[in-house]
């Protein structure tokens, strides 16, 4: 079993910047790929971003590609998102989410979900 705690959302005006931390416990953080999902208000979740057990590979939604760095420091058991330039098209809550083997895109191949963190962007 593997528990994750996001934190580090928020209020922020579009243009600025916020820095998610996904923390986990219970088994061996490196041994999973991670990922962020968002879902805003009367959308379905979505993929964000992916990294690999070891943080070389790593991987971006178009929509975020370029502004948001996704990346993991194995000895802290901890996952980051760092998000810059954000739009009011970014506001959702953001989950963090985990997996034995390769990251992917879809959802429904994670076992394991924080309870999420909210993150707005005002216009």
């Amino acid at each position: 079993q593997v528990q994750l705690v996001e934190s580090g959302g928020g209020l922020v005006q579009a243009g600025g910047s916020l820095r998610l931390s996904c923390a986990a416990s219970g088994r061996t953080f490196s041994n999973y790929a991670m990922t962020w999902f968002r879902q805003a208000p009367g959308k379905e979740r979505e993929f964000v971003a992916a990294i690999n057990w070891s943080g070389y590979s790593t991987y971006y939604a178009d929509s975020v590609k370029g502004r948001f760095t996704i990346s993991r420091d194995n000895a802290k058991n901890t996952m980051y998102l760092q998000m810059n330039s954000l739009k009011p098209d970014d506001t959702a809550v953001y989950y963090c989410a985990a997996k034995i083997g390769l990251a992917g895109v879809k959802e429904a191949r994670y076992d394991y979900w924080g309870q999420g963190t909210q993150v707005t962007v005002s216009s």
